[in-house]
């Protein structure tokens, strides 16, 4: 995030090691398996129906029992991520879970193969861990092709601008600026306990990178934008879907990007090949 003048930053290295959660970074992007360390992503129901509709699941423990504690992870127990196969329709949601721990939430699906994620710390784990499951909608599927790889993206009238480069193998910082109708937005509302949340996810294969802004509201030095500044690590070279979530005027928005490896650069051009 933007600071003021005169705080200094702190090392890559650093910034990876708390703003990336374990699994996220690195040789072993998470959200590639549906079990991990003896937890297990359980779908009531892994075909699924096109349009809005409630989704119910559990998360089990080590004996196979639904965990019902859960350590907060940015102001929530659990975050849930949907997206199709082709990238497309991505949604970030926060499910209600019951005594029983059935989490359930409603998303909106177009037919084709989706990957949802769950982004948990399940009480009295060594850390936070990222399971996946895949889940098939019925009906016409139409895949989209990949957007192409852009510095800009719009949502509604607000526009995004990414500076930085995504580094095989590197902590290196992304820092994304929001803009409404040209002008920079100073006013950002805190969204998860930051002033933006960014999903990275590689194509081919959808390995999940969660990454967190350096900086937080309230803390003396991070402004509530234009710039909201991440450290992240691609784990390989390739190309990447960056998503990020903040929030204006009482909306959460989300802005998309397709960006290769080594291809966007600190001042804005685009690397030659």
């Amino acid at each position: 995030m933007k600071t003021n003048s005169g705080h200094d930053q702190t090392s890559h290295s650093a910034h990876a090691a708390h703003a990336g959660h374990a699994g996220h970074g690195g040789d072993r992007p998470g959200g590639l398996s549906v079990s991990e360390s003896g937890y297990t992503l359980e779908f009531d129901s892994v075909i699924l129906s096109a349009g809005a509709q409630t989704v119910t699941f559990r998360v089990t423990g080590p004996d196979g029992r639904p965990v019902t504690g859960f350590t907060p992870e940015h102001g929530m127990e659990l975050h849930l991520i949907a997206v199709r196969r082709d990238t497309a329709g991505f949604q970030h949601v926060h499910p209600v879970r019951d005594e029983k721990g059935t989490w359930s939430v409603e998303v909106t699906l177009e037919p084709g193969d989706w990957r949802f994620f769950a982004d948990i710390h399940p009480a009295g784990h060594d850390g936070t861990m990222t399971l996946g499951i895949d889940v098939a909608v019925a009906g016409r599927y139409d895949p989209r092709p990949l957007p192409e790889a852009t510095r800009t993206a719009r949502t509604g009238e607000y526009a995004v601008t990414l500076d930085g480069e995504l580094v095989p193998g590197e902590a290196s910082d992304l820092t994304l600026a929001v803009s409404r109708d040209g002008r920079p937005v100073t006013d950002l509302q805190p969204y998860l306990a930051a002033y933006g949340h960014l999903v990275a996810l590689r194509v081919g294969d959808l390995g999940y990178l969660h990454v967190h802004p350096e900086g937080e509201p309230g803390d003396g030095v991070t402004e509530p934008g234009p710039e909201i500044t991440f450290a992240a690590t691609a784990p390989t070279a390739g190309t990447y879907r960056l998503y990020l979530d903040f929030q204006h005027n009482d909306t959460v928005r989300t802005a998309e990007f397709t960006v290769r490896t080594g291809e966007t650069t600190r001042d804005g051009d685009h690397a030659h090949h």
